[in-house]
């Protein structure tokens, strides 16, 4: 697989996402759901503590991406949903360091939406991974 980052503008390198990605070759793709503080029980985690939720959420893409032998490297295009877009922007360092540890920038959406699926939780995290 390669992979050719596409950055008119490089603002939102900083930021920690690409403006676009071209992905050639032989490829698998996996297309995740969205992932949430949530716990392996299927409970949610975190109650009110942005910081917590996006670092769970973080972990649980991680664990996805593992099972499918990808990691964060293999993110192609991340949406990151949350009820909260300003309180996510102070908190947003949590994912770049993350993302930029790994080495990817992957194209991405942020919207903040009214609620989740679960009421307690305040950002969620849906990904597509390229290898």
């Amino acid at each position: 697989m390669e992979r050719t980052t596409v950055n008119p503008w490089t603002w939102s390198v900083e930021l920690g996402y690409g403006q676009g990605e071209v992905v050639s070759g032989h490829t698998r793709t996996l297309y995740c759901s969205g992932q949430a503080a949530m716990s392996g029980e299927g409970k949610p985690r975190h109650a009110g503590d942005m910081t917590a939720q996006l670092a769970l959420a973080l972990d649980n893409l991680e664990a996805v991406l593992g099972a499918a032998d990808m990691t964060l490297r293999n993110l192609v295009r991340l949406n990151v949903y949350t009820t909260d877009v300003d309180r996510l922007f102070e908190h947003y360092g949590v994912l770049a360091s993350r993302l930029g540890a790994a080495g990817v920038a992957p194209t991405t959406t942020m919207l903040g939406v009214t609620r989740l699926a679960v009421p307690d939780l305040l950002v969620e995290l849906e990904g597509t991974a390229v290898a």
